[in-house]
């Protein structure tokens, strides 16, 4: 009887290895891991210099023209790369019209933003210091501050020996390459890369969905999504509350009425982290946004239990947040620009 017993163990272990192995097979055409070293991104070799400057510039507000905002403000790197809040508060406290995407893993995407109007990290990194409702500055009042300081220019000189020194591209460049380095290892990297114990048993049920009713169709590949452009409401217009009119999406980019209300499919690694959810921000609840997805471009009512299991698929995205310490800026001088705080309320 214990022979009996252990041989139907043996069986059932077998069959589920081989479930297991069937699902990372189909998974493999639709995803791939992370890569375990940093992303090289175009005319901008990454360098330990470029690196380490481009972390500085990343914490620095002195990038805004008020002297308050930074790139970190909208994208917090101690929660889950974005800023957690429906839309940002920016210059002047405005806010902003539509929700901050996440930062980490941003280097894997086709293009930056909900709409893609920014080829790469070196042209996203360039719009917010410039938005108005972000942190409104120019480019001339941010090379006149960094070279203001010899800290800075050093710095920009050692990571930048091609020349250029401290002006606006070469900042870009730099906090392009610390972004690259902004990777999560989750969970579901483990498991495409063979470890079964790496996702549970609802998990693979709910990849196994997430697969068959379509959701790869947009978001697949290394980001989860983060690539190609597709409307919003393929199916079932969402309501106004989740899909503001006003907001036509790619369509400001390339006046193609075709793009009205067409968005970057959202990459999805380490979305449980991230809400609230869509470029409406208006969403706090995964399972919600999971059921609205389904809804409005694939035409499935999702029960409360299938949606869930698409949840924990997502959550097994979350992975292991880059360990970032602190910069220590360089000190301004007497010839640094004066931070315009008089612009606030």
């Amino acid at each position: 009887m214990r022979t009996l017993s252990l041989l139907l163990l043996a069986g059932t272990a077998l069959a589920g290895s081989a479930a297991a192995d069937d699902l990372r097979d189909d998974a493999a055409g639709m995803f791939r891991p992370l890569p375990s070293t940093i992303p090289a991104v175009a005319d901008n070799p990454v360098t330990g210099e470029k690196i380490d400057l481009g972390k500085m510039l990343f914490f620095d507000p002195r990038l805004s023209l008020s002297g308050v905002f930074s790139c970190y403000s909208c994208h917090n790197l101690t929660t889950g790369g974005d800023d957690n809040l429906e839309t940002s508060v920016g210059h002047g406290w405005q806010k902003g019209p539509r929700n901050a995407p996440t930062v980490l893993n941003a280097v894997l995407n086709e293009a930056q933003f909900w709409d893609g109007r920014a080829e790469d990290l070196k042209a996203q990194a360039k719009g917010p210091v410039q938005a108005g409702v972000e942190m409104a500055n120019t480019p001339d009042n941010v090379e006149e501050m960094l070279n203001s300081m010899p800290g800075y220019m050093g710095l920009f000189e050692t990571a930048f020996p091609e020349g250029g020194g401290a002006n606006f591209d070469n900042m870009a460049r730099a906090i392009e390459a610390f972004e690259a380095t902004l990777l999560t290892p989750a969970p579901f990297d483990a498991w495409l890369n063979g470890d079964d114990a790496a996702l549970s048993a609802e998990a693979s049920a709910g990849l196994e969905l997430f697969m068959d009713l379509g959701c790869v169709s947009c978001h697949s590949g290394v980001n989860v999504g983060g690539h190609g452009y597709y409307p919003f409401g393929l199916i079932e217009k969402p309501g106004a509350d989740v899909l503001p009119e006003g907001d036509k999406g790619r369509f400001a980019v390339t006046e193609t009425v075709d793009d009205e209300y067409v968005f970057r499919a959202a990459p999805l690694r380490n979305v449980a982290l991230t809400a609230p959810y869509f470029h409406s921000g208006k969403v706090w609840d995964l399972k919600v946004a999971v059921q609205i997805m389904a809804e409005s471009q694939l035409g499935e009512a999702l029960s409360d239990t299938d949606a869930g299991r698409i949840v924990a698929f997502l959550d097994s995205l979350t992975g292991e947040l880059p360990e970032v310490t602190l910069p220590v800026l360089p000190t301004e001088t007497a010839g640094s620009p004066r931070p315009e705080q008089g612009l606030l309320p």
